[in-house]
């Protein structure tokens, strides 16, 4: 018994050690920080730089603490994004000085997500609830964002113009709510974690008397209730 707990206690301790990342001669060690505007670390963001020129990408995803580690080649320079709900993000450029020894470099991004933004590639048949197949794209990026940020709820709201009566608009906007919500289901996320809402053409963001404005007010929008 003695000899199994032993044994047992190698294999964390090999494994364990295995895990941690130590800086090279080629590559420098990157310890990535994120946090939101008041510092407070972030959980599931994931970061990526995009190496100049080898055009590879070295990315993470933070932990609980906000942080991940990462190796990366010297003597290059990275475009640096972050995964948000629409698609990546450009953030900043990151230079990787090419000298000798061992390099240890902290890198912070200070990320502070929207309450609210609207789904600007999502469409739906014309006075209807049902999705365009164009629609997938920014989808499955939400989809992929809320996998990331597993303790994240949002509202999925619908909203419509002024044309034609108010209780169709009212019953459209939550018919398209309910159509984002099901497809993000069907991707992997808890049903409890999405709240369909419709609210017809009660809340317009522009004038309604111009096409324009009422192409901004048939819109779908993601509001965060819970990070």
């Amino acid at each position: 018994m003695k000899n199994l707990l032993l044994f047992i206690f190698i294999i964390i301790s090999i494994s364990s050690y295995s895990q941690t990342l130590e800086p090279t001669e080629t590559h420098a060690l990157l310890t990535v920080l994120v946090a939101n505007g008041k510092s407070k670390p972030l959980e599931g963001e994931k970061v990526s730089f995009l190496a100049t020129k080898d055009k590879k990408v070295y990315s993470g995803v933070t932990k609980a603490d906000g942080k991940f580690e990462l190796l990366v080649p010297k003597g290059d320079k990275y475009k640096v994004q972050y995964k948000a709900a629409g698609g990546n993000e450009d953030y900043s450029t990151l230079d990787m000085p090419a000298v000798e020894g061992l390099i240890t470099f902290e890198y912070k991004l200070t990320i502070v997500p929207p309450k609210i933004y609207t789904l600007d590639n999502v469409f739906f048949d014309t006075g209807k609830a049902t999705l365009k197949p164009e629609s997938s794209k920014e989808l499955n990026e939400l989809a992929e964002y809320m996998q990331l940020k597993k303790s994240m709820v949002v509202e999925i709201a619908g909203h419509t113009d002024n044309v034609g009566n108010k209780e169709a608009n009212q019953k459209l906007s939550e018919g398209r709510a309910n159509s984002v919500r099901n497809y993000l289901i069907k991707k992997g996320i808890a049903a409890e974690r999405i709240v369909a809402k419709g609210y017809g053409d009660t809340q317009p963001v522009a004038d309604n008397s111009t096409d324009a404005g009422k192409q901004k007010n048939r819109r779908t929008e993601v509001r965060t209730i819970k990070d």
